[in-house]
């Protein structure tokens, strides 16, 4: 079964991945100054390809998305998406990745917050406007090449 693209409801989203897709993300890779990179993944519920812009953030050869919302009382949608779906695509500038997505908690969870944090110093004011949600931190890593979608349950990642 082929999904097809659904664009975002918000005009923001929608005209950002446009213009970043456009581009190879010359235009629309930014978000108040800082670079962002676009995450495609398959929605939980409705199993179409949606796509968001989440700030890029990298070490090595992770990428970090954290589910903030900018504070908001609930988790964004693309995060319900990595836990049903975890094998993603992420845009960064002209090139494109297969990244496995997967959730991180306690110390691990901490380190990644401060790595976020050297990217994005908003995160802190997001993390207090949360409130009690505690604000998801998501690694990105990369697929090996011999791992083909037959070979992955896309229900947890593992073979």
């Amino acid at each position: 079964m082929t999904s097809s693209y659904v664009p975002s409801p918000s005009d923001r989203v929608r005209e950002q991945v446009a213009l970043y897709e456009a581009t190879d993300g010359v235009e629309g890779g930014t978000l108040e100054g800082r670079p962002v990179v676009i995450l495609t993944s398959i929605g939980a519920k409705t199993g179409s390809i949606r796509k968001n812009p989440v700030m890029r953030i990298k070490e090595g050869d992770i990428y970090v998305a954290v589910a903030s919302a900018a504070g908001a009382p609930t988790h964004p949608a693309w995060y319900r998406n990595l836990l049903a779906h975890p094998r993603v695509t992420l845009q960064d500038g002209a090139t494109v990745h297969q990244v496995r997505a997967r959730e991180v908690h306690g110390a691990e969870k901490a380190q990644w917050w401060a790595v976020a944090e050297r990217f994005w110093p908003h995160f802190p004011e997001y993390r207090a406007k949360a409130g009690d949600r505690d604000i998801p931190v998501m690694l990105l890593e990369p697929v090996e090449q011999s791992d083909s979608p037959t070979d992955l349950d896309e229900s947890d990642g593992k073979r």
